[in-house]
């Protein structure tokens, strides 16, 4: 399970540093049609790196179960905290774009 908690932190780190960025105001990160209805990029950036960021939550949770997984049960757990986790960022992010692009599509 080594192996699967390193995966999980690097993803961590991979999306940490782009909801900083977004976060910070680096919109263009962002695909360019998920943007044409904004009128606020700067709030915009901001909702969206919170919502990245709980994405970015959910490898690092499973990632230290994961590494302290000493039976099947706590792997199944170890995924099943990923899959809520991003299910919940992803719940998160179309939040925000309903809010400031008015739909998803």
């Amino acid at each position: 399970m080594s192996a699967y908690s390193i995966m999980m932190f690097l993803a961590t780190i991979l999306l940490l540093s782009f909801s900083l960025a977004i976060y910070k105001g680096k919109t263009n990160l962002i695909h360019s049609y998920h943007q044409t209805k904004v009128s606020d990029p700067s709030a915009y950036g901001k909702a969206f790196g919170k919502a990245l960021f709980i994405i970015a939550m959910a490898p690092l949770s499973s990632g230290m179960i994961g590494l302290f997984a000493a039976s099947d049960r706590m792997v199944i757990v170890a995924v099943a905290v990923l899959v809520i986790g991003i299910g919940i960022g992803t719940g998160f992010i179309v939040a925000v774009q309903n809010k400031y692009n008015k739909g998803v599509f």
